[in-house]
């Protein structure tokens, strides 16, 4: 029997795993930018990347969130909505504060336990339209994908860190070659999120709240 289907298979076999993500980069390229160039959105949508032994974010959250306080200093966002794990949104919160973005402009999602959730919540709890969705380069093609699967208008804002956390972000990007395969089946299957919820205002609440101003005064926040 002739070896060369086996072979060829072999061969075709990484090429097959490998297309979701090189389709999901070519999908997304036009909805990828930067800080300086995001168009107006209402909000940001932080996605979470875990927290240090000290409670505190990790350096790749610490980098998304510096991204998002910079967007909201901006006026380029209206509200950032932090979306994790457990305890990681109120991490994220307590470092937007120290970043300088008011309370009022943060809204928590503590049932973001994987990229699908936090799209599909931010979309159907919290009534996200369009956004601008942060998190590292190499998630940035899923992350977008995602968004617009679950109905949302998004663009991406990623955090170049490969300088910063070079081992991470290495294996962050053969880490994507699996995860935009299961993405893909989100988005052909559309699962229910692993917690669902009631339908939350915060996030309008937020958009329309008083924007603080140096000198005491306030702007309101508006629709985008």
């Amino acid at each position: 029997m002739s070896r060369k289907p086996w072979v060829l298979a072999a061969l075709l076999a990484p090429m097959l795993v490998a297309a979701p993500l090189a389709w999901f980069a070519a999908a997304t390229d036009s909805r990828r930018t930067t800080v300086d160039r995001a168009q107006a959105r209402p909000v940001a949508l932080v996605l979470g990347a875990g927290l240090r032994s000290d409670g505190r974010p990790t350096l790749l959250l610490a980098r998304r969130l510096d991204i998002a306080a910079d967007l909201y200093h901006r006026g380029t966002v209206d509200a950032v909505l932090v979306s994790g794990a457990d305890d990681e949104p109120a991490a994220m919160r307590a470092y937007l504060l120290s970043a300088g973005v008011p309370d009022s402009k943060i809204v928590c999602d503590a049932a973001g336990f994987r990229t699908w959730d936090s799209c599909l919540r931010a979309r159907h709890v919290y009534g996200v339209r369009s956004a601008i969705v942060v998190t590292q380069e190499f998630h940035l093609p899923r992350a977008v994908v995602l968004c617009g699967a679950a109905g949302i208008d998004a663009t991406g804002v990623g955090d170049r860190s490969l300088r910063a956390r070079g081992r991470a972000t290495v294996y962050g990007w053969l880490r994507e070659v699996p995860a935009a395969v299961k993405a893909l089946g989100d988005t052909l299957q559309r699962p229910a999120p692993q917690s669902v919820g009631e339908p939350m205002s915060s996030i309008a609440d937020a958009v329309r709240a008083p924007r603080p101003q140096p000198g005491g005064s306030a702007i309101a926040g508006g629709e985008r």
